[in-house]
């Protein structure tokens, strides 16, 4: 089955003093952390993601789940990180 790429926009916002108000929620800008998500979404010369209202609470315990451009079980080297236990059930097992 195929991914749709779907353009989200958000149509509707207002700017206010607290902030952009999008249906109800207060939007905050990107962190730098989501810089390179297909998510991102420019309104007023800031960008801001419309999947979630708080980017930089997503990214505060590792790897924000919507992020097209990170995975979570890659190190910072690049690497996969694996489970000493499995690894080693694995191993014995022969796999």
């Amino acid at each position: 089955m195929a991914k749709k790429n779907v353009t989200v926009s958000l149509d509707g916002a207002v700017m206010t003093d607290a902030g952009l108000t999008y249906k109800g929620v207060i939007m905050e800008p990107i962190d730098e952390k989501c810089e390179g998500c297909e998510r991102i979404v420019t309104f007023e010369d800031k960008k801001y993601c419309p999947t979630y209202a708080q980017p930089s609470q997503k990214w505060s315990k590792g790897v924000c789940n919507f992020a097209t451009h990170a995975r979570a079980g890659v190190d910072k080297a690049g690497k996969v990180k694996v489970n000493p236990l499995k690894a080693s059930k694995r191993a014995a097992r022969g796999r």
